[in-house]
């Protein structure tokens, strides 16, 4: 009894069990601009008030810090994603939700990202907006300077974005306001995290 309490892991179940929730990744995919990142924050102090422990990865902090040797290529773009996928399946297995905030442009990229932290844990949410708009909102310039061809292969003007084919839920941030998208958001997203012993 006590060599296999040395040598086996807590489940995840009883970690969900302590935490009272169910882990879940949700997946935030949109142009630059969309409004992942405000949703996003958005949604992790309505989850934090409701008592909910939760972690909220964006391009910007990981780019930063985990993923700061990659390029922009193709290439460093779908290992940014199986990173980020991979730190979220450690995550989840500590009972833990992930609010994720990535552009990930490509259904093949998310298929990898929804296979390495699995496909009853994975919540994908399309931020969806029109590319005038985005370039509208555009604080730091980014969609001017790709024009310019400062930037290469950025998201929306040299490099594709594919809309998904099976979102889990699609938020209209051209025509919604934060308010009602984060609504939308929280009732469907609520009653998949809320722990319910079987």
């Amino acid at each position: 009894m006590y060599d296999s309490y040395l040598t086996s892991k807590i489940p995840k179940e009883q970690k969900e069990l302590r935490l009272q929730q169910k882990a879940k990744s949700i997946w935030m995919t949109g142009l630059s601009g969309a409004g992942k990142t405000t949703l996003g924050l958005a949604l992790e102090k309505e989850l934090f008030h409701r008592g909910f422990f939760i972690q909220l990865l964006d391009g910007d902090d990981v780019r930063l810090g985990l993923n700061q040797d990659l390029t922009y290529s193709a290439e460093g773009r779908t290992e940014n994603i199986r990173r980020i996928a991979e730190v979220n399946a450690l995550f989840n297995n500590s009972g833990i939700i992930t609010i994720n905030c990535f552009i990930s442009p490509t259904n093949a990229i998310r298929q990898m990202a929804r296979s390495i932290i699995g496909p009853d844990n994975f919540i994908e949410v399309f931020v969806k907006a029109s590319l005038a708009l985005c370039e509208k909102r555009d604080a730091k310039g980014l969609y001017q300077k790709a024009r310019q061809g400062l930037i290469k292969e950025f998201t929306g003007i040299d490099s594709p974005f594919e809309e998904p084919e099976y979102p889990d839920l699609i938020l209209e941030t051209t025509s919604d306001t934060v308010k009602q998208t984060l609504q939308r958001m929280v009732d469907y997203i609520i009653p998949l995290i809320q722990y319910n012993p079987t």
